[in-house]
């Protein structure tokens, strides 16, 4: 059930286990019913769900050829609204969608991106629907939070777990931003002699908060009119608006996690020389880090998050 010109793998993720796994199951005709996709990269779950897609609709067999995004007998649920909510009323329709029969290929594929989303309602819908999957129909959960999903919905679907595989964020002002951050660091690190200097230290630390947020901005428009041009034309405005929050959302915590990876390499040099107060240093900034990482999961402005982070930097490596 080979797909004619099956889309390539992501990079970052070509030839691990869960992808060799699936991509024996389609050979194989064993794939299952209900995949759950997770992983900390909402992105790289998206790419491969429309590999998956692809490889399942695009066969001998089928009347014609289309992108995954755009196959007539592959459904998409999303979040709406600035809640990003999944509604019950959203569910229902798209149960209705997957019990049509296929009108292009041989089965239906149904995405639920950020399927964690669903409410309470919504999920006991679903569940049903997983208790009797339609003929001919491969369910795809997307979640970078799967323990929010009813335990009931995890134990009937196959799970696949991915590394985080997305691509450095390539936006205007990040790469000086990095290296102003490892800057800021660096002279906190050889000390705060006087007023001055500590003056300096907080301002540099403001301005760094001031522009991740502009940094940030221009990285979610630019991916927002990128992914724009590719969306189904009968999206709903409640809809393109959550799509946009999910891209912002994941744009900042990609960005978090390069904060992190620049804090790691900053002190690795430190750590090589045998500098016991940067390994406790950096121990305990990468995990201010995680903690405000997870304020951003509960809807904490991201800004208020990094000042957060950096105020507890500006004393743990000048204190070091």
């Amino acid at each position: 059930m080979a797909s004619l010109h099956p889309a390539p793998w992501p990079e970052a993720l070509a030839g691990t286990p869960a992808i060799v796994v699936i991509d024996q199951a389609i050979e194989r005709r064993r794939l299952s019913h209900s995949l759950l996709l997770t992983g900390s990269d909402h992105a790289s779950l998206e790419r491969v769900a429309f590999g998956i897609a692809d490889r399942l609709l695009n066969v001998e067999g089928s009347t014609a050829y289309f992108r995954p995004e755009q196959h007539p007998d592959c459904f998409s649920l999303r979040p709406a609204g600035k809640m990003r909510q999944i509604s019950a009323e959203a569910t229902r329709t798209l149960i209705g969608k997957v019990q049509v029969s296929a009108t292009v290929a041989p089965r239906k594929v149904a995405l639920l991106h950020e399927a964690d989303r669903m409410n309470l309602a919504a999920s006991n819908i679903f569940l049903k629907t997983l208790e009797e999957p339609p003929s001919n129909t491969t369910l795809l959960l997307l979640s970078t939070r799967p323990y929010a999903l009813l335990p009931t919905i995890r134990s009937r679907v196959l799970h696949f777990r991915f590394p985080f595989a997305a691509a450095a964020v390539a936006a205007d002002g990040w790469t000086a931003w990095l290296a102003d951050y490892r800057t800021w660091m660096g002279k906190l690190a050889t000390g705060v002699p006087d007023k001055k200097a500590a003056a300096d230290s907080v301002f540099g630390l403001y301005g760094l908060v001031a522009r991740f947020g502009t940094v940030l901005d221009f990285a979610t428009g630019e991916e927002w009119k990128r992914q724009k041009s590719t969306l189904p034309p009968e999206l709903e405005e409640d809809e393109q608006v959550a799509i946009e929050t999910g891209i912002a959302n994941g744009l900042r915590t990609r960005l978090f996690a390069e904060i992190a990876a620049a804090t790691r390499s900053y002190a690795w040099p430190l750590l090589q020389a045998g500098d016991e107060a940067s390994r406790r240093a950096l121990i305990a900034s990468v995990d201010r880090l995680e903690h405000a990482v997870g304020l951003l999961r509960v809807n904490l402005n991201e800004s208020a998050a990094l000042e957060h982070f950096l105020l507890s930097s500006l004393r743990l490596w000048s204190r070091r």
